[in-house]
């Protein structure tokens, strides 16, 4: 390949070099006048030999050149597509939106275990690239794994990525997703969630990819009557974050109306813990949004005397102890609910599914389980509700056991919590400065 580039270029100058010759910018001033052009009426006129000669070096030249590149382009390395941009019999390539971030990182890590081919595409406005490089390293197969950073706002690159691949399914986990912020900054919520995910939908419809696993939350369902929830309980979400993600999963039942062909999964997940068992992946905010992050990551900034305690809000509810109760359902168990649902997902079928483990457990509770977990005894500050919180929620996990054979393993929540523990005191920096400008 070298060579023939090699030949290429110098055709390439031997060509400027006649050229220039024509025009009479290289004769050297001892030439002979018989190499000279010949004046007529104040005018050169080049000799008609030369002229001749000078000619047949093009053709020549062209020639060779015509060769090379057709050489080239039948050089089996030359204009080669990428093995992610054409399909493969017995492998699906998913694109994981948001896979830099805490879970889509851990769903991509589950998917390449499982010889997906994975596609990931961040912004990284959340998320963690040196958790995409962690992910490089483990599978550094030739198309296994490989990395896009795009904002899912910009429709234009969103169209090229999937021009570029070919994608038979998405897993769109890419959103922002902190009920307190979402009070203070609405519109940032609808656009980053609503919005993105039309332009993510406009694309699979263009270029024909048939198969959706959608990353929704419970926070849809606001603060139903009655628990458990099921997927039957009615959506009347009291915050911009559950508004936002309800929207999307009325314009993806809207789409598969007309599209009958689509399979599509939605999961409402409930509150999120724990880490990789293997300590590889874990959870590291950006330090900005602590005030709004999960219970779990204020607990361990905490117990690591980042914070100066714990803050909990609202101790007024009505519940047995007056704080919130939550269904926390950890990390791993999650991603594997995703991983069944693509197993399952069936064209002309939309299937709708909470995840988490059917029990609640209170805010205080968890508290004292992140105690034992971590050896620390927590300063708790008990504060004013915040806006948009809700006092009950936990889910009935019946119908994804039913009908994707699913069923969370890790319910322990001290164990959950110890997992993830046991990542954050390794990585007292997050994933780290060094690793998180690897690529």
């Amino acid at each position: 390949m070298i060579l023939l580039w090699l030949i290429i270029y110098n055709y390439t100058l031997l060509i400027e070099v006649v050229v220039l010759q024509m025009l009479g910018f290289t004769r050297a001033r001892n030439q002979s006048r018989n190499g000279r052009s010949l004046p007529v009426a104040g005018i050169d006129y080049a000799d008609p030999k030369r002229k001749g000669n000078v000619v047949g070096k093009i053709v020549i030249a062209a020639g060779l050149i015509a060769f090379c590149l057709i050489m080239i382009k039948q050089s089996p390395t030359f204009n080669s597509p990428s093995q992610f941009s054409r399909r493969e019999m017995g492998v699906t390539h998913v694109l994981v939106t948001g896979g830099a971030g805490f879970i889509g990182s851990h769903a991509a890590l589950r998917l390449l275990k499982d010889s997906y081919r994975v596609t990931i595409v961040d912004n990284l406005s959340r998320g963690n690239l040196a958790a995409v490089k962690i992910l490089q390293q483990m599978f550094p197969e030739p198309g296994r794994l490989q990395f896009v950073y795009a904002d899912l706002g910009d429709a234009t690159a969103v169209n090229k990525l999937f021009s570029e691949n070919a994608f038979d399914a998405v897993m769109h986990f890419a959103a922002v997703a902190y009920v307190g912020e979402s009070t203070l900054d609405p519109l940032r919520y609808y656009h980053n969630i609503t919005s993105n995910t039309l332009v993510v939908l406009k694309a699979m419809v263009k270029h024909e990819v048939r198969t959706l696993i959608y990353s929704s939350t419970c926070a849809t369902y606001g603060e139903p009557e009655k628990m458990p929830i099921t997927e039957e309980t009615p959506q009347v979400p009291i915050n911009p974050y559950g508004k936002a993600k309800k929207m999307s999963e009325d314009i993806i039942l809207d789409l598969t109306k007309p599209n009958k062909d689509m399979a599509v999964m939605i999961l409402r997940y409930f509150n999120v813990i724990g880490s990789d068992p293997d300590g590889r992946l874990g959870e590291a905010p950006r330090p900005e949004l602590r005030e709004h992050g999960r219970i779990s990551g204020a607990c361990f900034d905490a117990a690591r005397g980042i914070t100066q305690g714990l803050k909990v809000r609202g101790t007024n509810y009505k519940t047995p102890d007056g704080t919130c109760i939550r269904d926390y359902i950890d990390v791993t168990d999650l991603v594997d609910a995703h991983v069944k649902a693509l197993e399952k997902a069936t064209p002309g079928k939309v299937g709708i599914y909470n995840v988490g483990t059917g029990k609640g457990s209170s805010v205080k509770e968890f508290v004292e389980a992140c105690k034992k977990a971590t050896g620390v005894d927590i300063k708790v500050d008990y504060l004013p509700r915040r806006p948009g919180d809700y006092a009950e929620v936990y889910s009935d996990p019946t119908k994804i056991r039913e009908e994707l054979n699913w069923t969370a393993r890790h319910t322990d929540l001290q164990e959950s919590l110890e997992t993830a523990w046991r990542w954050q005191k390794t990585h007292r920096n997050g994933y780290g400065p060094a690793l998180s400008t690897a690529i």
